[in-house]
């Protein structure tokens, strides 16, 4: 059984990381300014890894980081996440396909101005590590 996985995402010059109820990561290259609530594109995440997880944890922390930066969120975990394209954390206890956490103690709006700042630059690249809380 694994307890964590990690995945490599990029930024973009239209990453805003405003959304006051959610945070995302994508796999997708490009992103307009209406998607405010992602921080990172071209996600290389791994479902069937996170899936392990979901479905022997309850909790999870994930840990964004980017350059020298660290952010981190815990959540609770949705037991049927289940999407190949993005990951969706919220504050909120709304559950989708696409819902990795629910009930998070941060979201976009609270990740520091200055890590967003620097995922405004394509070339940009953060690491988010996902791990299981007993």
């Amino acid at each position: 059984m694994i307890d964590s996985t990690s995945f490599i995402f990029y930024g973009h010059p239209n990453v805003l990381s405003q959304h006051k109820n959610t945070i995302e990561f994508t796999r997708e290259e490009h992103l307009t300014k209406k998607g405010d609530c992602i921080l990172g594109v071209n996600a290389d995440f791994n479902l069937s890894e996170i899936k392990e997880i979901t479905s022997n944890f309850s909790e999870i922390e994930i840990i964004i980081r980017c350059g020298d930066m660290e952010e981190k969120i815990r959540a609770k975990v949705n037991k049927n996440f289940n999407h190949d394209g993005e990951i969706v954390i919220r504050k909120s206890d709304f559950l989708s396909e696409r819902t990795l956490g629910i009930n998070a103690d941060r979201v976009a709006i609270d990740i520091d101005r200055k890590m967003v700042d620097k995922l405004k630059d394509s070339e940009a690249k953060g690491k988010v590590i996902i791990k299981g809380i007993e």
